[in-house]
């Protein structure tokens, strides 16, 4: 079987940042975080858990640490072990997908379908939206960002381009998706 998810980043709406991905069910958590890394053009530097609601919400998946101090009070579930169709099994079920402890990228993933297909690799269906770039202080700091390039009179804005690696003439484009590359970046997962 396939499972068919649509994975929305919460707290960004203008405009929204989604994905649609056709999964197998044999995928495990750590590679479903892969896969959403790669569909999102996240860089993967950071921690991630997934769970029903997000912060404290059992079950808790996500990897093993020597310091697990940030979730010592909370059962973890690895992520490299523990399968999608483990916890996945109906149509419109909801998990979330954490992303940064530090900028809290949330992410809604919903199970839209699930096919008879028998499928061995990860497909992107569709999206819509640029993903923030990495580090820039989660969707509030991304809104900050969005208001500072804007403004080309702001005594950040110079600062800010260059940061993203734009030219002095190139604009930050909040709704460029480029589905075909992106599929690309999927399929290598």
């Amino acid at each position: 079987m396939a499972f068919q998810f649509k994975i929305q980043l919460k707290n960004i709406s203008d405009p929204p940042v989604w994905r649609r991905l056709l999964v197998p069910e044999q995928f495990t958590f750590l590679r479903m975080h892969k896969l959403i890394q790669a569909a999102f053009g996240w860089d993967d530097y950071h921690l991630f858990q997934f769970s029903p609601t997000g912060y404290a919400s059992q079950p808790l998946i996500a990897l093993p640490m020597e310091d697990d101090s940030f979730f010592a009070d909370e059962k973890k579930l690895n992520a490299a072990k523990i399968k999608l169709h483990e916890i996945f099994n109906m149509p419109k079920q909801k998990f979330i997908y954490i992303y940064d402890f530090g900028d809290d990228w949330v992410h809604q993933v919903t199970l839209e379908k699930i096919t008879d297909e028998k499928i061995l690799r990860s497909t992107l269906l569709a999206g819509k939206g640029a993903c923030p770039p990495e580090d820039c202080g989660g969707p509030w700091g991304y809104a900050n960002l969005l208001n500072i390039l804007d403004d080309s009179t702001h005594p950040e804005h110079n600062e800010i381009k260059e940061w993203l690696g734009l030219t002095k003439k190139q604009k930050w484009d909040a709704e460029m998706f480029d589905l075909e590359k992106t599929r690309q970046f999927v399929a290598k997962v």
